[in-house]
Formats: C-alpha cells, sequence, structure tokens
C-alpha cells in the first residue's frame, strides 16, 4: 500500500514537472501559452500551418537581436542595422500540429520605409518593437501601426514589444504605457523583453503560434458549423434583409376588387 501511494506521489510530481516545462510563464508569473508544445529545429522540414510574420519598428531598437535570441539563443554585443530585411524560421509543434512561422525582420532606417511596406501584405502577424530606453521610438509606433494597418491584411494579428527591459536604470517609457497604448488601439498582445538577457523572447513567437493556431482552429470550426448547419446560415441571410414595408399610395387587392357605382 505504502508503495502504491510512492508510485501516485511521483506520477503526479512527473506530471508536474512536465506542465512547467511546457508552459512560459510571464513577467507577473501568470501562464501565456495555454498548449503543450515541443520546439523544433529551423530546418524542420514538414509542417502543417505556416504564416508569416514581420518584425517592424524604429532602427536600433533591437529587432534582430530579438529574432536571434528568440529563435537562435544568440545575442551580439555589436549593433550591425538591418539593410532590407533577414530572414528566421521558427517551427513549433501545438499539440498534434506542427506549426511554421515565416519571421521577416525589417529594417528600421526611414531611407528603406517605402521598401518596408512590401512585406506587409499576407502577413498574418506583426510584430511592432521599441526600446524601453527611447521614447522617440515609442512615439514613432503609433506611425508605424497607422502604416501597418493602411498596407497590411485587416486580420492580421499585431503585437506590441518593449525591448530593452535590461536597461531598467534608464527607461523612459513606462509599462503602463505600453498596455495603455495596447487597450486604446486593440493590440493583441504586449510584454516587455530583453534580447541581451532572454527575457520573454522565445515567449514571443510562441505566443504568436498559439495564437494563429487558435485562429486556424476557430475558423475551421465555424467552416465545419456552417457546412452541417446550412439551414442556420439562411437564417442569418434572412435576417440580414430589410423589412419590406408597404407602400399607402398602392390599392390593397380588396380596394381593386371592390364593386363601383355605376
Amino acid at each position: 500500500m505504502e508503495e502504491t501511494e510512492k508510485e501516485k506521489t511521483q506520477e503526479v510530481t512527473e506530471q508536474k514537472e512536465v506542465k512547467a516545462e511546457n508552459t512560459i510563464q510571464g513577467q507577473s508569473g501568470e501562464s501565456i501559452i495555454k498548449y503543450k508544445y515541443e520546439i523544433l529545429s529551423e530546418d524542420y522540414i514538414n509542417f502543417d500551418l505556416s504564416f508569416k510574420l514581420i518584425v517592424i519598428g524604429d532602427g536600433g531598437v533591437g529587432k534582430s537581436s530579438l529574432a536571434n535570441n528568440g529563435i537562435k539563443k544568440i545575442f551580439d554585443e555589436t549593433y550591425k542595422a538591418t539593410v532590407g530585411f533577414e530572414f528566421f524560421t521558427f517551427n513549433v509543434k501545438i499539440n498534434d500540429k506542427v506549426v511554421k512561422l515565416q519571421i521577416w525582420d525589417t529594417c528600421g532606417q526611414e531611407e528603406y520605409r517605402s521598401l518596408i511596406t512590401n512585406y506587409y501584405r499576407n502577413a498574418s502577424l506583426a510584430i511592432m518593437v521599441y526600446a524601453i530606453n527611447s521614447k522617440a521610438t515609442f512615439d514613432d509606433i503609433d506611425m508605424w501601426l497607422r502604416e501597418l494597418r493602411r498596407q497590411s491584411n485587416p486580420d492580421a494579428k499585431i503585437f506590441l514589444i518593449g525591448n530593452k527591459a535590461d536597461l531598467e536604470k534608464e527607461r523612459e517609457v513606462k509599462k503602463e504605457q505600453g498596455e495603455e497604448f495596447c487597450k486604446i488601439n486593440k493590440i493583441n498582445f504586449f510584454i516587455e523583453s530583453s534580447a541581451k538577457t532572454g527575457l520573454n523572447t522565445q515567449n514571443i513567437f510562441l505566443k504568436a503560434a498559439e495564437i494563429l493556431y487558435d485562429d486556424y482552429n476557430n475558423y475551421q470550426n465555424k467552416m465545419i458549423n456552417e457546412s452541417e448547419n446550412p439551414e442556420d446560415k439562411e437564417e442569418e441571410k434572412k435576417g440580414d434583409e430589410p423589412e419590406k414595408l408597404e407602400n399607402p399610395n398602392n390599392n390593397s387587392t380588396t380596394d381593386k376588387n371592390k364593386k363601383q357605382c355605376c
């Protein structure tokens, strides 16, 4: 009996350890990834779902470093401005589906801005990045968002990332400002990160994969429901039709059939 109890205790402990390994924690300790997942290699060939992501923001905010750390666990102290774009791949298995994120890291210099808009098209998700130690880069997020919504798919999801969280002593943008901006502008997700320390860098791409995975499943379920219940769709169409009003100038059938004198 004692051995059975020990085995149960050990099994529970192992389950907790597995859950901990496969759950990402946010800055305040809350779980931000709700599924079991497995991160696969960049060169993993097979996939079930593929999505295009773009990373945008001013030059020098750490976009490339963020992607390098989140995907490859690499951080380079030397700053090298991106010319055009860099391309990354992030593969993750969520439940039984392999999700491939094709990530386009764009340059932030103003002289290349007209070229960047070409990468907005067909993007499923956009990651806007500013540096918490530079209010100017945060102020420019409004411009990036306007440009994004003008050029991209209207259904594209949007993340806002406050990078360089390791520079707390030099902070010019409060976390609450980022949260408020997201609330006002209906941004899908916000978090602060540090490409230098690795804080939340991988979480960003895991969260992106999760949201797009959910979006796909919701769409599939909607299609299945409509195919199984076509009458519901017809009822919706009927409900959308405007009510027909009778013309008071038209005589009714009864009036027409009335006998006239002489």
